[in-house]
């Protein structure tokens, strides 16, 4: 299965590749799995910049694959729901885009294409942290869907 996260903004901490870094080389081998980063737009407002982020994001993604926005606005998985939801997403066959926005979030025409919005808190998280949640809940996920035993809730 190809996962791509696609995330706005570039130059991350090395704290965040590095924990990124850990969970990726850990997940399965089965996966190929890519986080493509896209630079962070100017503009004079917010519906300007995420407009402009906005169409880099939507233009790279493939035609056929299923797409994940990241928004507050999004389902709240539980770590047995995303399980869940990650076998569902292998058995269709396609690849997977995940889509994180910029600081100013994701513009309508991305959850519009998005065909699933998932929320992975309430909370706000700063960009950087978003990339290694997400990491590690994809490998949480298969690892409990592999009945390893990482996952001991």
């Amino acid at each position: 299965m190809q996962i791509s996260v696609y995330a706005v903004g570039r130059k991350m901490p090395a704290w965040v590749n590095q924990a990124s870094a850990d969970y990726i080389k850990r997940m399965p081998r089965r996966w190929q799995f890519e986080v493509r980063e896209f630079a962070q737009s100017q503009g004079d407002s917010s519906d300007v910049i995420m407009a402009r982020e906005a169409d880099m994001l939507l233009a790279a993604i493939p035609d056929k694959a299923h797409v994940i926005a990241l928004d507050n606005r999004g389902a709240a998985w539980s770590t047995e729901q995303v399980a869940g939801q990650l076998e569902r997403w292998q058995e269709l066959g396609k690849s997977l885009v995940v889509l994180i926005g910029g600081a100013d979030g994701l513009h309508p025409r991305c959850r519009e294409r998005a065909d699933q919005m998932w929320s992975l808190s309430p909370l706000t998280f700063p960009h950087p942290l978003v990339r290694v949640v997400l990491a590690e809940q994809l490998y949480r996920a298969q690892t409990l869907l592999d009945n390893h035993p990482y996952h001991r809730a």
